[in-house]
This record gives C-alpha cells, structure tokens and sequence, in this order.
C-alpha cells in the first residue's frame, strides 16, 4: 500500500514538473501518422506513459551524438505504443538507451553444425539486451513515419524484444498468464512463422518483412511492428496473427477497429 502511494506520488509530481511540452508533442504526433490516427484517450495516454519514460530512462548519443529532446520525445512516444495497455513496469528491466547516428555494424560468431566457428559483421538498426541498453539508429528512428508503409519500425521492434525477453527467454513467447494462452500463443506465431518461411524460401513478395523469417525471436518484433503501424495491411494478410496481437497487447489499431 505504502509502496502503491509513493509510485502515484511519484508519477503525479513527474507528470506536472516534467511535462512533455505541448508544441514538441504535436511535432511528434505529426511526424509519426501511426501515433497521430489514436483516439483522444489512447493519445492522452500516450504522452503519460513517454513523460514517465523519459523521467526513468537514460539516454546518451554515441560517436559524438547530442541527444536533442526531439529525438528522446520521438523514442519514448514510439517505445511506449506497445504498452499502452500493459504498463511502464514491462520496461523496469533496463535503463540505458543509446542512439547511434546511423546503422552500426557489430561483430559477430557463430558455430556451425560441425562445430567450426565463423566471424562475421552484422548491420544494425537497433538491439536489445537482455537487461539492457536498448540501441538504436536514429536515421531509422526519424524516418519511421515513412517506412510505417512498410510495417517497419525499429523503436517497437527492438522494444517488443524487451517484452520477449522479461521472463529472461528471447524465444518469440513473452510472459502468459496462463499454460492455454501461452499455448494458444505458440500454435499460432509458429504456424504463421512457418507460413512467412515458405513464401521467403520460395521467392514470394511477402508482407512481412523477410526478417521475420530468421527465428521465432525475430518473428514476434517483426509482426508487432506490423500491427502498430500497417495495421489493417496485417489485419488483410494475416488475420489470426492480428488478432493474436489484439489480445496480448489489449489494443485494436486497426481503422474501425
């Protein structure tokens, strides 16, 4: 109880002293169409969750990057989309947030099947670590109202990762409450995964972005960034995956839905 009045306390006196202010707001909103076509409420609640996001995360710009209140307004409004209905406690496992100007490469190893380790790099738009920090390109971030056409976005991809991973899994399958849900929750995504395998391999134009095709981990973010910002695309294409979608993240992004 004690702890419950603190956390509104809290969050009253963060939402009055450092409110996101009202002309950066609408800037945001306008840059980004997927967060401009929300209701009213959904807005509202919106720019709640992204000012409590920016009071509990920090953010630092790498390779000389000044991360201007633009660029951090822009992340939290997006990174805050996928919980609107579940909750700034679904982020409480991590902090840092690093921008990059552009996409990074990283490098990487693998083993393969007969045990021989391969090097190789590795372009990122963004990446999620299991206890953080969150990277992320901010030429990919600016540009996100254009490639929503796309279904693509890489603030809600690599914070859907978060989601996956916060019963310390990066399987595909975030927390559910129940053994019928998380049942419900693999038959589907992993004959939809499936589906998306056979068109790639097959040479298909497909809606979702081929990506999704490299793992159930990577199929998840990919289809969820589908669904926030081409919802009725995926909602045409893929209707028991969005309708899978609406009832883990409890919203229905869909015109007229």
């Amino acid at each position: 109880m004690i702890g419950n009045w603190w956390r509104r306390r809290r969050e009253a006196r963060v939402l009055l002293q450092r409110a996101i202010p009202d002309s950066l707001w609408l800037d945001t909103l306008q840059r980004y169409p997927f967060l401009h076509q929300r209701d009213e409420a959904d807005r509202a609640e919106l720019r709640r969750l992204a000012t409590l996001f920016l009071a509990d995360k920090e953010f630092s710009g790498a390779g000389g990057l000044v991360v201007t209140d633009e660029m951090a307004v822009a992340v939290a409004a997006q990174a805050c989309l996928p919980i609107l209905r579940l909750g700034l406690a679904s982020y409480d496992s991590f902090v840092g947030i690093v921008m990059h100007s552009d996409e990074v490469v990283a490098r990487r190893q693998a083993t393969d099947e007969a045990g021989v380790v391969h090097d190789y790099d590795e372009v990122l738009s963004g990446e999620a670590m299991e206890g953080g920090p969150v990277m992320l390109s901010w030429r990919d971030v600016a540009e996100a109202g254009a490639s929503a056409e796309m279904g693509y976005n890489v603030v809600i991809h690599e914070f859907v990762h978060v989601l996956d991973m916060r019963d310390g899994l990066a399987d595909g399958i975030p927390p559910m409450p129940s053994r019928a849900e998380r049942k419900r929750w693999s038959d589907v995504l992993s004959g939809e995964y499936e589906r998306l395998r056979e068109d790639v391999d097959r040479g298909f134009d497909t809606f979702l972005d081929p990506y999704g095709a490299e793992s159930l981990e990577e199929f998840f973010p990919v289809a969820a960034e589908a669904f926030f910002v081409a919802p009725q695309g995926l909602l045409a294409e893929h209707p028991a995956l969005y309708d899978l979608l609406r009832s883990y993240f409890r919203q229905d992004p869909a015109p007229g839905g």
